[in-house]
Parts: C-alpha cells; sequence; structure tokens
C-alpha cells in the first residue's frame, strides 16, 4: 500500500504523506468542535447544533445576535491569533534549527509589547483618558515586532547570520525590551499600568469584527509565501553547506522567513495581545504528530496553536466567572511546565 501521494504538473511537484493529511484532517474537526463549543458557552448556554444552525441563518434571533456579533468575532481572533503564534514558532525552529526558539524567547513580541505600552503611557492625559484612539494600538504593536526584528537581525549580522548568533542576540533584546517596558509602565498612570498588564497577559476580550477583517488578510497573505518557501525551510535543516550547495541563497531565504515569522507574530500580538508559549508548545506537539517534515508540520502547527488559545479563551470566561481571565494566564500555565521539560530533554 503506497504511503504517499505524488501531485505534478511540469516543473512542480509535490509529496503527500496519508498518515499527515489524516492528521491535520483530525486537528481540522477537533479545531472545529472547540470553536464550536466554545462560541455557544457563556452566561446563555446555546446547544452546539443551535450554534452550527445559526451561523447560516437559522434558529432563534437571540442565539443569531449573541453568536455573529458577539462571541463569532472573539473566537475567530483567539483562533486566527493562535495559529500565527505557532506558525511563526515552527519558522523560528525550522529557521534558528533549536527547539527552544519561539516569538517570544527572541524578542519579537517583546517589542511588540513595548510598543503597545508606551502607546498607553504617551497618549493618556492627567485623566487617564486616551488623546487619540485605542485602535491605533495594533499598529504600534506591529510596527514594535518589525523593528525589533531587524535590530535583531541587524546585530547577529557578521559575514551573514548564524542560527547561534540569532538567537543569543534574540535572547539578550528579549531582556532588553522587557526591562524597558517595565520602565515605561513605572512612568505611565497606575490605570494605564494595571490595563497594560492584562494586555501583556494575551487577551482577545472585546473583540469585534473590525478586529477580524484587520487581521484576516495579515493571515490569508502569509500562506502562499509558506508555501513558497517550505521547501527550503526543509533543506536548512541539514545545515548551511549542504543548503547553499543545493544553490539555495541561505541568508536572503533566512532574511525572508524571518519577516513572515514577524507579520504572523506582530499581527497576533497586536490583536490579542502577548500570549506566551503558544508558538512554542504548538509546534512541538504538530511535530510528535506529523514529523518534521515543514508541509505536514506547518499546518498541524496552525490548527494547534488555534485550539490552544480557542479553548484558554473559553477557561478564561467559563472557570472563575464573573471573573474574566485573560488567555495568556492559562497558555503561560500550560507552557511553562513544558519549557522545563524540554531544557531536561536537551539538557
Amino acid at each position: 500500500m503506497r504511503k504517499y501521494w505524488v501531485i505534478q504538473r511540469n516543473s512542480f511537484s509535490y509529496l503527500i504523506d496519508k498518515k499527515t493529511l489524516i492528521a491535520i484532517f483530525v486537528l481540522a474537526l477537533i479545531a472545529f468542535v472547540s470553536m464550536l463549543v466554545s462560541i455557544g458557552i457563556g452566561e446563555l448556554y446555546i446547544a452546539p447544533w443551535d450554534v452550527f444552525t445559526a451561523l447560516f441563518g437559522y434558529g432563534l434571533d437571540m442565539n443569531q445576535l449573541i453568536i455573529t456579533q458577539f462571541r463569532l468575532p472573539r473566537v475567530i481572533v483567539a483562533f486566527l491569533a493562535g495559529a500565527s503564534l505557532a506558525l511563526s514558532g515552527a519558522i523560528l525552529q525550522g529557521v534558528i534549527r533549536n527547539p527552544l526558539a519561539s516569538p517570544d524567547m527572541i524578542g519579537i513580541t517583546g517589542g511588540a509589547g513595548f510598543a503597545a505600552v508606551t502607546f498607553l503611557t504617551m497618549f493618556s492625559d492627567e485623566s487617564n483618558n486616551l488623546l487619540i484612539s485605542i485602535n491605533y494600538l495594533p499598529v504600534f504593536a506591529f510596527a514594535g515586532a518589525t523593528i525589533v526584528a531587524f535590530l535583531i537581525y541587524g546585530l547577529a549580522w557578521k559575514n551573514g547570520v548564524t542560527p547561534i548568533r540569532l538567537i543569543l542576540i534574540g535572547i539578550g533584546v528579549m531582556a532588553l525590551f522587557q526591562a524597558l517596558t517595565t520602565l515605561m509602565m513605572l512612568m505611565g498612570p497606575i490605570y494605564r499600568a494595571s490595563q497594560a498588564t492584562i494586555w501583556l497577559t494575551g487577551t482577545v476580550y472585546g473583540t469585534s469584527w473590525k478586529e477580524v477583517k484587520a487581521i484576516l488578510p495579515w493571515f490569508i497573505a502569509m500562506l502562499p509565501i509558506l508555501v513558497l518557501l517550505v521547501r527550503r525551510l526543509n533543506i536548512q535543516g541539514f545545515g548551511d553547506d549542504l543548503t547553499m550547495g543545493a544553490g539555495i541563497k541561505v541568508h536572503r531565504e533566512r532574511f525572508l522567513l524571518l519577516m513572515v515569522c514577524t507579520a504572523l507574530a506582530g499581527s497576533a500580538v497586536a490583536f490579542a495581545g502577548a500570549i506566551g508559549f503558544v508558538g512554542l508548545i504548538g509546534p512541538h506537539i504538530a511535530r510528535r504528530i506529523t514529523g518534521s517534515s515543514f508541509g505536514g508540520l506547518f499546518p498541524a502547527s496552525a490548527l494547534i496553536g488555534g485550539i490552544m488559545v480557542v479553548l484558554a479563551d473559553l477557561a478564561g470566561r467559563t472557570l472563575f466567572s464573573p471573573l474574566e481571565v485573560p488567555a495568556g494566564v492559562f497558555t503561560a500555565a500550560i507552557g511553562a511546565p513544558y519549557f522545563i521539560y524540554l531544557l531536561f530533554r536537551n539538557q
């Protein structure tokens, strides 16, 4: 029995592992069910079948209003943010060839967090009112992530960029921006400091269709780029010498992948806050299911990351009701022990 399917059209060919395809289908089904359950659970419980019918315009008007206007946008943003962070982590682990790499570990999300806290501090008056619209916060967060990515790449450059220099420089930059973020919170108003703390933890509270329309194009735009770069990323796992021998410009590819990683992580942090450890855990779980080939690893990582944030947000909304706990608290509670386990396993 054949274990692979081969798709070939002229100069284009693609190898699909059957087990990987089945695993991705199962993960997609789990993601769909998780989103249905999350949409239905709240102060007013709506059964999964009623949620499903309401999505197509059937059922009670009250159910349709609650689902389409309040719960569905929140769940979509949670899923897209988790998928983006997990994809970003998978890219970094491939580029740096280090299983401990993730956007929050090398400072990319830290740059976005610093920019967001700076926004809240600089544009607040003595009455704790924002002088400009809060809608500009995602723009600042994304700009911060991009600037930090360029800074890391520039500092790591020495006749090219090696994975070990990239991660060491990234850890140093992460520590720097964590300190700057704390300083900015101390300098700002107390009310803004508490607001910034909740945002830095990671939450999708108050999400509307406006956020969905903003994050979705970023996510969709990155997918074809990843499809084009996935084979070259697989080859990079064998080392720079072999990669260059295959005719691939290593440093250019590394820079492009780092920019894609920044775009995904920056958009996620901009609209959902600095949700930690998803970029670390998602790719690891996916690698155990699909193997190390990025053709299957990318979609599996995206689905697992999305499931993680959707379920973390569901737990934050329901376990301590009426108090709402940021989703990042639950991802950190799972991620921190797993990170220690990885340190042990990798010595």
